[in-house]
């Protein structure tokens, strides 16, 4: 099967073929890796070094002539001392030959192809190629800069020239590396981050560097490297890699193609990265009319037109992520389930928590707080259903705190975990290993948790400050660190599950928590004395019930759409795997 049919006759698989990134990186689409795409072209690589990409043609000159060629004109430079000796390279073992070569083919190392041209300290002005000079994904350099001698970083050492290959050895599982393609003025001078190769007559330096960003290379690498933060290889295991060397005019003709294929890939990928994009524009339109609901009869209306969609609308992980979201901003909107007139109105129940919290100041449990300023009309996000109130954090709970300050300590016989920022997640707090404190510390028995408390993160980077989570765990077992804040509930008048959703929806961020942001040393705070005045919205206490219920079975909806998608995204996987696996056979 030619390589263009086997692109074009599988678009949809190789488009379909996605995955989460692991980061977020650039653009409409950075959650996701368009993984079918990116191995398609490892495909495409794996074909041309193994001499299955373009036809051998039996009249062009073989490689094991064109060695003969490289060791005249090695000889030849080492006479003129334009390059040193090199030390002879140990022989390929056929063990090391990871598949078999077309005829005319040879296996060689890289040190045989081509040669170093040594370093200089700069005396002139010079143009320094850095790691951040280069388009690894191009493969040239994009952004040199002219330097003085006198600023010459000591890195700045490494001569270049026109035709010369440089491969970041510092990190190499990113593939920076690129070809020096024209004569530059001043002199390029490039960092010792990088190897340098510049092949001799008759082979080309872009089928080096395609080779070099192979699967295979890439293997090889990842097998010599050293290092674990900064994994490396030194310029002696570069040169002691192996590469396929076809005939000079294969060679011509596999880079050729690669180069189109290639283009072909970049097309996919912008076409895919669109409609990506368009598809997230579209889940966002949809998803704001359930939001932009006059009430909950609208809301059933409008998610019955919705409905109809499904199968087109969430088909990533984030557009299932902006339904959850979505969900979340109807239920504390009092959209999601139908009000009660005959409920008790949700004013009754703060009546309640201001009787219970006078009750604990009187009994010294709590200190009595400041009163805080009247909600004004400005200040809410948006109207509530007859029955609901908007009220501040610390009037619709019982108390905030601060937690310990206690250093903590891997080990202790006796000893209490210690719950920390990282352990909120969706809303929930994480039990599991945590470092512990002695039970006898000061802080105790004041500070233990008790089943649904409410922990708020305070101190973060900007998108992780402000998350919340309930705690659900037992009484009086877990204590929790100073960048935490605790909020207890009057259980009896406001669930800690609502209060909790309520502090995760969208709006809630963006009213309450963005605006008050603070950037202290690269961290963000947004401290207790700023949430305990944020404004929640809260219902009658049968409704908070009601749409708890609603979440539970609206979530578990969202998680089976999100595990279908994942089968299906590792089926996609898996057939694209099949496909590369039969076109390397």
């Amino acid at each position: 099967m030619a390589i263009e049919n086997l692109i074009t006759d599988h678009l949809d698989l190789w488009t379909a073929a996605v995955r989460p990134k692991s980061s977020a990186g650039r653009g409409a689409s950075s959650k996701l890796e368009l993984t079918g795409i990116k191995k398609l072209r490892e495909l495409i690589l794996e074909l041309a070094v193994r001499g299955k990409l373009v036809p051998q043609d039996p009249s062009d000159e073989p490689a094991s002539v064109l060695l003969e060629r490289i060791a005249a004109e090695k000889a030849r430079l080492v006479k003129e001392g334009e390059i040193k000796k090199p030390k002879s390279l140990p022989e390929i073992s056929e063990e090391e030959k990871p598949f078999g070569l077309p005829d005319g083919w040879e296996w060689v190392k890289l040190g045989d192809i081509g040669y170093d041209h040594g370093q200089k300290t700069p005396d002139s002005s010079f143009t320094y190629i850095d790691v951040g000079a280069i388009n690894k994904e191009m493969g040239f350099i994009d952004s040199p800069t002219v330097m003085a001698a006198s600023d010459a970083p000591s890195r700045a050492r490494k001569i270049v020239k026109s035709g010369t290959i440089i491969y970041s050895t510092i990190r190499p599982y990113l593939l920076n590396i690129a070809v020096i393609d024209e004569d530059m003025s001043p002199e390029p001078i490039a960092s010792t981050a990088f190897a340098i190769i510049h092949p001799f007559d008759g082979v080309l330096s872009r089928y080096v560097y395609r080779y070099l960003r192979s699967p295979f290379f890439v293997t090889y690498v990842e097998n010599v490297q050293t290092g674990i933060a900064y994994p490396a290889i030194n310029d002696k295991q570069f040169f002691n890699g192996i590469i396929p060397l076809p005939p000079t005019e294969e060679q011509h003709r596999i880079v050729a193609k690669v180069d189109k294929l290639m283009a072909l890939c970049d097309q996919l990928e912008l076409r895919s990265e669109s409609q990506l994009a368009a598809h997230q524009t579209l889940v966002e339109t949809l998803l704001a009319t359930l939001t932009d609901s006059v009430d909950a009869d609208e809301l059933v209306q409008n998610w019955a037109r919705l409905s109809t969609h499904f199968d087109t609308l969430f088909t990533t992980e984030t557009s299932i992520d902006a339904l959850k979201q979505t969900i979340l901003q109807l239920a504390v909107m009092g959209k999601l389930v139908p009000q009660d007139p005959s409920d008790e109105p949700a004013s009754a129940l703060l009546e309640r928590i201001a009787v219970e919290k006078a009750q604990l100041v009187k009994e010294k449990k709590i200190k009595k707080e400041k009163p805080l300023p009247a909600i004004s009309e400005n200040e809410k996000p948006f109207e509530l259903p007859l029955g609901w109130v908007w009220s501040r954090i610390s009037e619709s709970s019982l108390f905030c705190e601060y937690g310990s300050s206690e250093k903590t300590v891997s080990e202790l016989s006796d000893g209490v975990p210690v719950l920390k920022m990282g352990d909120i997640q969706d809303g929930k707090v994480i039990l599991g290993s945590h470092q512990v404190v002695s039970p006898k510390i000061d802080d105790l028995p004041n500070l233990y948790l008790k089943k649904g408390d409410i922990l708020y993160n305070r101190t973060n980077s900007a998108e992780l400050v402000g998350k919340t989570g309930m705690f659900d765990g037992d009484d009086d077992t877990y204590t929790f660190a100073s960048y935490l804040i605790r909020i207890r509930c009057s259980i009896h008048n406001i669930r800690p599950e609502y209060l909790t959703l309520c502090m995760n929806s969208p709006l809630f961020r963006k009213t309450q928590i963005e605006p008050h942001i603070k950037q202290q040393c690269g961290q963000a705070n947004v401290n207790g004395t700023l949430m305990k005045s944020m404004l929640v919205s809260i219902p009658p206490y049968h409704e908070q019930v009601l749409i708890l219920q609603k979440i539970h079975e609206l979530m578990t909806l969202c998680d089976q759409l999100k595990s279908r998608l994942q089968t299906s995204q590792q089926t996609q996987l898996a057939l694209a795997e099949s496909l590369m696996e039969g076109a390397l056979a």
